[in-house]
């Protein structure tokens, strides 16, 4: 019987050994007996849509040693610091360590010193390549593109968000040694091939982008503001086409010894901050009014009806007043398209108070306020939106005209293009494929309808009304003679610690043209400006800028008879 068991003991001992945990002792075997060294697997290339090189690869390389196998330790470390421009006590100390058995002599070494050290034929010294990472338009889209770590792992921006596909696979090559680790006389390698990543191809037009960056440096340089930022989307699509942060650094040059400079330079403010929009939101607040007409509501106002000319609403004991004092008739008799030309607050207190809380935060959820918006980005911001249950009327009133909510600003972008595209919201895009260097496309992204907050009649009466604010209102200053461009200003007083910022604004535009079929759209977004404040003199003429580059870049011709 004790035999019987002893035989059974030994047979599930065997079958354990040579089953269960023979992978894990081949693969404790092949490193006992061999020595790799890493074959770094390429990272993917990152391109605008027409396959300008936004990220790149530089060849370097990383010196190894292992000490058993080094038999002049003193001369090996004297001939490794003159070929790599080294001190030969530090790497001396290095080779004579008792622990380390191998060692990283240096990183990030240029072809030349390799070359001389290949020469030498040093016993226990090898090396393997690396790919350094490298962005050739230096500070160009350096928000949205971000950068890598020290071991070429992404740590912001795209690189971060889309590292698995881009980082591919390291392979080895292994060499058969001794159990000191010296190779072992007319052993063959083995070679274990590295898995490059797979490149991006973005949405991004760095014709478009240059453009964007420029307008922004001219307004930056004029106005002194803290930051500027602006992105320009695609309305048909929601791809989008520019975004920038002013002020940028280069990609090449990290400031990564300074923390909060970093956090500072590297933030992408369009997609990760939030402001009070003011002005620039009452193209939803108009959008809900015009569909709820449409669609028979008679809490909604024609948009012939003619509003209440005083310059004060009372809502809640709380006043709502006009940037303007409706001095000599200014502001009398105004229409909805008037409204929007005069920016004039009272009139949307009254469409959302008209509307309701419940029927205007439909609108509000509909146009993807208080969510995100879908961007393939980290980081991206939910909004500011008060709770349906706590808002009173005093803060229905004020969120009619662009107060009391905060937004981002890809929020507030996306909203405003589905407002004016035909009532389609789309999910925003950065990255518009995912390819192999073989052409093999991974993943090739689709525009992605999320909602229609509104009808196509409304968009288009919509987009009419917002033409004449940059012909005859607030916006002309974005204006181009011989096309139809239609947008919004903006301008919001800052809040700090709960109350009003003495002399801090937000000023912004937000645009779009041809305006009776629109294809580009470009917010602006000006932050705490000298000198002027208002959206209309700081941001639509930054915005008419960047039109007017893109007529260019596209040969956009005018229209007949224009």
């Amino acid at each position: 019987m004790a035999v019987t068991f002893l035989f059974l003991t030994l047979c599930v001992r065997f079958f354990y050994v040579q089953v269960l945990w023979s992978e894990e002792l081949n693969y404790r075997a092949l490193d006992q007996w061999t020595r790799e060294i890493p074959i770094v697997a390429k990272r993917g290339k990152i391109t605008d849509r027409n396959g300008v090189v936004l990220a790149d690869n530089e060849t370097a390389y990383t010196v190894f040693a292992r000490s058993n196998a080094v038999k002049d330790k003193q001369k090996t470390a004297a001939l490794l610091a003159e070929a790599l421009g080294q001190e030969s006590d530090g790497i001396y100390e290095k080779l004579t360590k008792k622990k380390a058995s191998e060692i990283t002599v240096a990183k990030k070494v240029g072809k030349e010193a390799i070359e001389n050290l290949s020469s030498l034929s040093l016993d226990g010294v090898y090396y393997s390549r690396d790919n350094l990472r490298y962005y050739p338009k230096g500070d160009a889209l350096c928000q949205v593109i971000g950068f890598t770590s020290s071991d070429n792992a992404g740590t912001t921006g795209v690189e971060k968000y889309y590292d698995e596909y881009l980082s591919g696979k390291n392979g080895e090559l292994l060499y058969e040694t001794d159990l000191v680790g010296i190779e072992i006389e007319g052993s063959v390698a083995t070679y274990l091939p590295a898995e490059n990543g797979y490149n991006l191809q973005l949405t991004i037009d760095y014709g478009i982008q240059e453009l964007v960056e420029s307008a922004l440096e001219k307004t930056a340089a004029q106005y002194s503001p803290v930051s500027a930022e602006c992105i320009v989307l695609d309305v048909n699509t929601f791809e989008v086409l520019a975004l920038a942060n002013y002020p940028a650094y280069d990609l090449n040059e990290v400031p990564r010894e300074d923390t909060e400079l970093l956090n500072s330079l590297t933030r992408n403010r369009m997609v990760s901050d939030v402001y009070e929009p003011g002005s620039t939101f009452k193209i939803v607040t108009a959008a809900a009014d015009i569909e709820e007409y449409l669609r028979g509501n008679k809490n909604a106002f024609a948009t012939n009806y003619v509003f209440n000319s005083s310059r004060t609403r009372s809502v809640d004991g709380t006043t709502v007043k006009c940037w303007s004092n409706h001095a000599n008739g200014k502001h009398s008799n105004q229409t909805l398209a008037e409204a929007l030309n005069n920016s004039c607050n009272p009139c949307f207190t009254d469409i959302a108070m008209s509307l309701g809380k419940e029927k205007f935060y439909e609108y509000l959820s509909a146009f993807g306020f208080g969510k995100r918006t879908g961007l393939d980005f980290s980081g991206e911001a939910y909004g500011l939106l008060m709770p349906e249950s706590a808002v009173r009327g005093c803060d229905l009133a004020r969120i009619g005209f662009g107060q009391t909510i905060a937004v981002s600003g890809i929020q507030l972008a996306c909203a405003a293009a589905s407002a004016i595209n035909g009532g389609y919201y789309y999910a925003p895009r950065l990255v518009k494929k995912v390819y192999a260097d073989d052409g093999y496309v991974l993943k090739n992204y689709e525009p992605q309808l999320k909602n229609r907050p509104i009808s196509t009649q409304a968009s288009k009466i919509l987009a009419e009304m917002l033409e004449g604010v940059v012909r005859d209102g607030s916006g002309k200053k974005a204006y181009i003679e011989g096309y139809r461009v239609g947008g919004k200003t903006g301008t919001a007083q800052k809040f700090e610690n709960g109350h009003i910022a003495a002399g801090k604004y937000v000023s912004s535009f937000v645009g779009f043209f041809p305006a009776d079929a629109p294809k580009y759209l470009a917010l602006v977004i000006v932050d705490e400006p000298q000198g002027a404040y208002y959206g209309s003199v700081v941001a639509a003429p930054c915005a008419g800028e960047i039109f007017q580059g893109i007529i260019s870049l596209k040969n956009i011709q005018k229209r007949k008879g224009e």
